[in-house]
């Protein structure tokens, strides 16, 4: 990867204005052919798995993203991602509630990058859909066997990177897309997003009282910093250590953050959403409470989160039996993360209709 100190305006605004060349390139010449589009939507809609992949490198012979698209890059260090991997199989419940109270709020901040999601209206109008897609996403390349030849973690990146030029292309078809807003899904947005997944996840474990060691905190972002390297990220937004994570998190704060209509109707889709589907003890005010608490009043209140604040004895409770979980015996990784998947399955059947 390449080493930059510091994340400057220039190479952002440049940033802004650049997508995925390969993948936009592939784009374009499928759409051009109804045949081929028409395989293309067979193949995203297929069943997971190495043999499929193949089924589309040979449909689709000559693009280079696709035929490397089970190649890691060179700094990937497989040693790192299985510890990753078995960090998230520790506490894979906790970081994907995060990803509901934190991260696809922190991202909905980025006022012009969440314009993308609003006028596609697919997280609006099928949050249910939307969010249990990107759950399964996450699931599957942070499994212990992901990027095995029998994991599905290829795969499932390719996906997301075919889609993601896909809304490129139809959101600038559209003409509902103002170009002082940058590319739809450019290198910055994604940038951010990759980050959301993973710096600002292990910074929301910390916020409730895990005790998160450098070292799985290294081996965490690794893993992700190869998820955003397979999903087309430019390898200069791809930070090398968790200080530039931070330079870089900031540096897109400053220059994307801001109060929107659009990102507060983002956010009472995903909190509407979270909230019909909670079965704990705790309240609507006490979900919403630490949603603030996460994203901090500021944020909170651009994306107009209204919840009382929550009250201290119970966030030290938290943070006391989360600390206290932090230390217990870490068990089978491979069982934990298995049994953790079965038990999202379980709870979401809608899952069977997927594959």
């Amino acid at each position: 990867m390449i080493n930059h100190n510091l994340y400057s305006t220039e190479l952002l605004d440049r940033k802004r204005l650049l997508g995925d060349a390969q993948a936009d390139e592939f784009i374009r010449y499928v759409f051009s052919d109804p045949a081929k589009k028409k395989q293309l939507q067979d193949w995203m809609s297929g069943a997971s798995g190495t043999l499929h992949l193949n089924l589309l490198q040979d449909a689709f012979p000559g693009f280079a993203f696709i035929d490397k698209a089970t190649e890691l890059p060179t700094w990937a260090q497989p040693r790192l991602m299985k510890t990753g991997a078995v960090f998230f199989a520790r506490h894979s419940e906790i970081i994907m509630s995060l990803l509901g109270l934190l991260s696809l709020p922190y991202c909905y901040n980025a006022a012009n990058g969440a314009m993308v999601l609003y006028l596609s209206e697919l997280i609006r109008k099928q949050t249910t859909k939307r969010l249990f897609d990107t759950a399964v996403f996450v699931w599957e390349v942070m499994g212990p066997d992901a990027f095995s030849k029998d994991g599905s973690a290829f795969e499932e990146i390719l996906k997301v990177r075919i889609m993601h030029a896909a809304v490129r292309y139809y959101t600038l078809q559209s003409g509902k897309w103002n170009d002082s807003w940058g590319l739809p899904i450019n290198q910055e947005d994604m940038a951010g997003t990759n980050l959301s997944f993973s710096l600002i996840v292990i910074r929301g474990l910390r916020m409730l009282g895990y005790s998160v060691s450098q070292e799985d905190q290294a081996a965490f972002m690794h893993i992700w910093a190869v998820v955003g390297y397979l999903s087309g990220l430019d390898e200069d937004l791809i930070p090398e250590n968790s200080k530039m994570a931070q330079q870089l998190d900031n540096a897109i704060k400053r220059r994307q953050f801001a109060v929107s209509a659009h990102g507060q109707e983002l956010t009472g889709s995903l909190t509407a959403h979270i909230l019909s589907v909670n079965k704990s003890k705790a309240t609507a005010n006490d979900i919403l409470g630490l949603m603030r608490y996460l994203l901090g009043k500021e944020m909170a209140d651009m994306l107009a989160i209204n919840a009382p604040e929550l009250p201290a004895y119970k966030l030290t409770l938290i943070k006391t039996l989360n600390l206290l979980r932090s230390f217990k015996p870490q068990g089978d990784a491979k069982q934990n993360y298995r049994a953790a998947y079965a038990a999202f399955k379980t709870q979401n059947p809608e899952l069977a209709k997927r594959n």
